[in-house]
């Protein structure tokens, strides 16, 4: 098991590697990764100098899309939630553009951070119009809440590589059941599910050997294609369309 998973983490390194360009623009290096925003365009930071350091950068990208495609970050509630997400990530908001500061010893730490952060908070916000009252997060969590299910809120991992994984909610071992770690999936996609499939791939040799993960994905929208589904079976984490929550509600109450 110990030589799949690395074998499947190096392919994975191969594959970013593979698929980043670098463009010189002014004095910032545009770097377009493989990774895929609603659009389906490659996401795309921006590294400059600063002294010794660097400033990684999507340059206001994710706000600013999100905000012209009708869903405004103004409420206390969606801020809050938009504070914690990009905080978990070692990321700050700097007026629109979502920012992280990385020296030359960890820059690829640092770059992976960020754009685990702009899927975050796109995801979290995506399809969230101001007609909307909650957000997807917020729903699982009070879901979580009524249903007397104990869990702890966006905790953070580091994993085999040394990257650090943000999870929505960890559900502590009972009696009955092991660790449960769950992510909340607003918009799931083939981009979604690879980022959770990573995180989980990386973090699961340092968990208990008995810990799952799951997969709340939301399909009041849309329904969740097949291949997603798929997807997120084939590396032994548990799926959970929303519209049948209550039928799996034991695996995570228990």
């Amino acid at each position: 098991m110990i030589e799949e998973v690395e074998g499947l983490l190096t392919r994975y390194s191969t594959w970013l590697q593979d698929r980043t360009l670098l463009r010189e623009v002014g004095d910032s290096i545009e770097i377009t990764t493989p990774y895929l925003d609603r659009h389906n365009d490659c996401l795309q930071i921006y590294a400059r100098r600063a002294g010794a350091d660097f400033v990684l950068t999507d340059d206001g990208y994710v706000l600013e899309d999100l905000e012209q495609s009708g869903c405004r970050i103004e409420s206390g509630k969606r801020k809050d939630l938009l504070a914690m997400t990009v905080n978990g990530f070692g990321v700050r908001v700097e007026g629109t553009a979502l920012e992280v500061r990385a020296s030359a010893a960890d820059f690829a730490v640092r770059k992976h951070s960020l754009l685990q952060a702009m899927l975050a908070v796109n995801d979290l916000f995506y399809l969230a119009s101001p007609m909307v009252g909650s957000l997807f997060h917020e729903d699982v969590a009070a879901w979580l809440d009524a249903a007397d299910i104990r869990y702890t809120p966006k905790v953070k991992f580091s994993g085999r590589s040394g990257y650090d994984h943000l999870f929505d909610f960890v559900i502590p071992k009972s009696n009955s059941q092991p660790e449960r770690i769950v992510r909340a999936i607003n918009h799931p996609s083939r981009n979604t599910v690879q980022s959770l499939v990573f995180s989980w791939m990386d973090t699961r040799e340092v968990r208990p050997p008995e810990s799952r993960a799951y997969a709340l994905l939301n399909d009041t929208e849309q329904k969740v294609s097949g291949s997603v589904m798929e997807a997120v079976r084939r590396y032994e984490i548990g799926p959970i369309p929303w519209s049948v929550r209550e039928e799996r509600r034991d695996e995570l109450a228990a």
